[in-house]
């Protein structure tokens, strides 16, 4: 792990708590010479460490330039009327702030700096906010998804004609809508996934010259005219005839990514081929109804293939094998892959760096297969037929099936959740030493196989849910300084006490665990009661016995404090009349 830099160290010091954040915020001028990639940076970790507040902002008014935030709460109009008067301005994100809304974005209004928008799932913003942002002549990336924004307002972005991305994801865009952005001639990224779009609506696409992103997720959009510049099309959840229709090029549109995630064809032969398949890198299939898959063949250069949740055979594996060279990614979970299908892949993916095999019907014959593919970092058995051993020869001798894994030099993340693994099986696992992350779940586990991974030096993750784990294995745990989280939900035998102490002892470590929310509760209701006691020894003498006064004045109007007045006077003859009963105090001796 490399050393931090000295920025590094001073951005932490700066940002250690609330106080030291005091000691610098009034040194405006010298925060206003600060470069914009170090003011971006310390801001940044302000916020994300919750030691921002609207009036602080105003020292970065003259020096940021990116603003991140996406999901804060506490986000509302006196924020955002700080942000307003920012100079150098380029890029804010507003996603997922509950607290923004149309009338709070008000200050933003004419800003000229201003290029890059998102309010993303800000359900406030309405078509009355869109009259405000409109006047952003400068926005070149504007995100509008699931916001309260209406066919109407979509009309208003007509005028902002630099945009280069619109995100209208969740909006009902209507067709005429969209017709009424085709003046945006610049637009190179268009989501609109859910939206009311039809055929015909779709036609207008032609209209935008530069577009390379489009999304159609969630419509009733069965095809599409030829768009030259296209890269990326998603198009999943559609009922598809012909992705593309009129004429194209000869070979076919050159699309390098393509997501058909839970769409159903009627052809998929005649689906693509409008599409010049050597191009594609990227096709994602998941959860897709289809009965041939023979055009992968064709994708001599793929690279990330998903392919879950489609009930393939092993026979689809044969026509993955043809083109694996080139292909890295690979997502097969949920299918009806075998471990013959396994053994079809070896020695044909050797780029290969993500394998999902998860809730497939391979065994531990699997595991001698997937050594071949030497490049894997990412491997996910979870929910399988996996036992963790094999047998060897003819005497029957049982092998630990994860030896055949510690060949696999750059394999960082493995999943095994889901399997019941026994003790004996566990012990190769400690020779993979560049792994990373680790998720077992298993109740034949114990101490024993708990403290066989502590000799993980790299472990950053640990899952060890369900397992036989007592507080004497527990305890005897001495974790990696690399260790970041520790899950151990289901640990039934683990005690509050032995919880207790681990967290004390390692407090940096992320501990999951049903008994930890009590730990933490009891720590908090210690600590309070700590305060309390030293607050009281702090308090000056005679302060305790002091009896809080209450003003009874401020319950009567000043007329009647008046007449009390001339009452209290001997010999004075006043009406007593308009005096509360309460105050009549005529007894005097």
């Amino acid at each position: 792990m490399a050393a931090p830099t000295l920025v590094e160290k001073c951005i932490e010091a700066a940002t250690a708590s609330a106080e030291a954040v005091e000691r610098w915020r009034r040194l405006r001028r010298t925060l206003e010479r600060l470069p914009s990639h170090l003011a971006d940076q310390l801001l940044a970790r302000l916020i994300s460490r919750k030691l921002a507040f609207p009036s602080l902002l105003e020292v970065f008014q003259y020096s940021v330039e990116v603003i991140d935030l996406s999901g804060q709460n506490m986000v509302d109009g006196e924020w955002l009327a700080y942000l307003g008067a920012f100079r150098c301005l380029h890029s804010l994100k507003l996603a997922d702030c509950r607290g923004v809304s149309s009338s709070s974005i008000w200050p933003l209004a004419g800003m000229d700096g201003l290029k890059e928008l998102d309010l993303s799932r800000c359900q406030k913003f309405t078509d009355v906010g869109v009259k405000h942002i409109i006047t952003i002549e400068s926005l070149e990336k504007l995100y509008l998804c699931q916001t309260g924004v209406t066919a109407s307002g979509v009309m208003l972005l007509s005028s902002l004609s630099n945009l280069s991305v619109l995100d209208l994801g969740g909006i009902f865009v209507t067709d005429e809508a969209l017709s009424s952005l085709q003046i945006l001639k610049k637009l190179e990224h268009l989501d609109l996934w859910g939206s009311k779009i039809s055929d015909a609506g779709a036609t207008i696409l032609k209209a935008f010259p530069r577009l390379g992103y489009l999304s159609l997720l969630w419509t009733s959009v069965t095809t599409i005219p030829f768009l030259p510049l296209i890269k990326t099309l998603n198009i999943s959840n559609c009922t598809i005839n012909s992705i593309f229709n009129g004429p194209c090029p000869s070979g076919g549109v050159p699309l390098s990514k393509l997501i058909l995630s839970g769409s159903k064809f009627e052809n998929a032969e005649k689906a693509l081929s409008g599409i010049d398949l050597k191009f594609v890198t990227s096709l994602d299939l998941s959860g897709s109804l289809l009965n041939n898959l023979d055009f992968l063949e064709k994708m001599e250069n793929l690279e990330h293939l998903n392919l879950s949740f489609c009930g393939i055979r092993d026979t689809t594996l044969q026509t993955i094998a043809k083109n694996g060279n080139s292909l890295r990614y690979l997502d097969l979970k949920k299918t009806k892959i075998t471990s013959y299908g396994v053994s079809v892949l070896a020695g044909t993916v050797p780029k290969l760096k993500y394998l999902s095999l998860a809730s497939t019907m391979i065994d531990d014959s699997s595991l001698s297969h997937i050594s071949m593919m030497p490049s894997l970092q990412t491997l996910d058995l979870s929910y399988t037929s996996i036992k963790g051993y094999m047998y060897n020869g003819n005497y029957q001798v049982k092998v630990p099936s994860a030896c055949s894994l510690t060949s696999l030099n750059h394999l960082e993340s493995l999943n095994l959740e889901g399997i019941q693994l026994k003790d004996e099986a566990i012990k190769p696992l400690s020779k993979l030493r560049n792994l990373k992350y680790l998720n077992l779940r298993s109740e034949y586990l114990s101490d024993s196989s708990f403290l066989t991974l502590a000799s993980i030096s790299g472990l950053k993750y640990l899952g060890y849910q369900g397992a036989v784990l007592t507080d004497s294995g527990f305890l005897s745990y001495v974790p990696h300084e690399d260790l970041k989280k520790l899950d151990l939900r289901d640990c039934w035998l683990l005690t509050q006490e032995a919880i207790s102490w681990f967290c004390k002892r390692y407090p940096n470590i992320d501990l999951e665990h049903e008994l930890v929310f009590q730990v933490n509760s009891k720590t908090t209701g210690f600590q309070n009661q700590v305060k309390q006691r030293r607050a009281k020894k702090e308090e000056p003498r005679g302060a305790s016995s002091k009896v809080p006064f209450a003003d009874e004045r401020i319950r009567y109007a000043t007329e009647e404090l008046m007449q009390l007045q001339i009452v209290g006077e001997r010999g004075s003859d006043v009406n007593l009349s308009h005096i509360p009963p309460e105050l009549k105090k005529t007894d005097r001796k």
